[in-house]
């Protein structure tokens, strides 16, 4: 069994890395996970929907972790027309993200039809811009739809948008069901799907009453995990890392009502190298942390950091921090618990690639 590993950097195709004090805690610490490359989502405060507050977000971020590439997103809504969809492209932005309306954190603005955006699907289309599809419905009790099958129900969705557009790319992000697994493997070499580090290590029983791992899409049923845990170890190429690691202070977390999200940043190679080894599959980690999404997606580091690489060795007793505090300078703005507080996971980052 080996006792140490390199790889190239890591890509985390999903990733959120907010605003203020949050963001300054957050993005340096992508680099302490091993990941060169961010795919950044566009669900900040106000949403990230021009291709000029794409790149001024974009130009904070290299402020603050000049080491990592960052792809940009902007988020799809009425606002959006083909025009900026050119513009944006040009301007090196590499996708579009729809959050269905109100399924998750600032997503009050998101999608009730996609018929409408047929218009801006055709000219991602011709730009070779990505869709990113967060994949869940509305809750309904009237049509028996819960966060337990809302991914599984928004899935004939996902197909229909395929078919018409059959040359766009579409990310069907943070799959979490064994019925998304099994739509993206079909549907063939233009839909891929993300998978985050928490997904493969959590099942509904880890998430229910404890707030630090609920996020949304929610965990599933131990089949559905499994599903995920069999088309990594496939090595299956369009299924790849993205992390949607999500931080929350903790009192957002723990009170009356739990945001969702699921902090994984500054550990995500040693959190995959203790889950791939248990799954019995090291060999598999470096292909979908390191190069599938990028091949997917045709991006990748930029030049100077390409054949950087990260040496993880396995020991005894590497415990994940109880917390990370989102300002030195101010208590007040709280802390954020990370995924696997206080366990051991058994592996850590002996050299870095920067």
């Amino acid at each position: 069994m080996s006792s140490s590993i390199t790889l190239p950097s890591a890509c985390d195709f999903h990733l959120h890395l907010r605003q203020g004090d949050m963001m300054r805690m957050v993005t340096p610490k992508v680099v302490e996970g091993g990941v060169s490359v961010a795919y950044v989502m566009p669900n900040t405060v106000p949403p990230i929907k021009t291709t000029e507050e794409a790149l001024a977000y974009k130009k904070e971020l290299e402020a603050l972790a000049p080491q990592v590439t960052f792809y940009m997103t902007l988020y799809l809504s009425p606002e959006l027309t083909p025009e900026e969809i050119r513009k944006a492209s040009k301007a090196g932005v590499a996708g579009v993200k729809s959050y269905p309306r109100g399924v998750t954190t600032n997503s009050e603005s998101g999608i009730e039809s996609y018929e409408i955006y047929y218009p801006i699907f055709q000219a991602m289309e011709e730009v070779g811009m990505v869709l990113n599809l967060h994949g869940e419905i509305p809750s309904d009790a009237e049509k028996d739809i819960c966060v337990l099958n809302a991914e599984e129900r928004f899935l004939p969705q996902l197909e229909k948008i395929h078919n018409a557009f059959p040359k766009l790319k579409i990310v069907l992000e943070h799959a979490t069901s064994k019925a998304a697994v099994d739509m993206v493997k079909r549907l063939g070499d233009t839909v891929a799907c993300s998978i985050t580090v928490h997904h493969l290590q959590l099942i509904v029983d880890d998430w229910a009453g404890q707030p630090h791992h609920f996020c949304k899409p929610v965990a599933k049923f131990p089949h559905d995990r499994d599903a995920l845990r069999e088309v990594v170890a496939s090595g299956h190429p369009r299924f790849f890392l993205g992390t949607d690691s999500a931080p929350h202070p903790r009192h957002t977390k723990e009170g009356p009502k739990a945001n969702a999200g699921v902090f994984t940043t500054p550990l995500v190679l040693p959190y995959l190298a203790k889950i791939f080894e248990e799954i019995g599959c090291l060999d598999k980690l470096e292909n979908f942390a390191c190069h599938f999404g990028s091949q997917f997606y045709g991006l990748r580091q930029r030049e100077g950091f390409v054949d950087r690489g990260v040496t993880l060795v396995k020991e005894s007793n590497v415990i994940v921090p109880e917390s990370y505090a989102v300002s030195t300078a101010n208590a007040d703005a709280g802390v954020v618990i990370p995924f696997l507080t206080g366990r051991d996971i058994g592996w850590k980052i002996a050299s870095n690639y920067c």
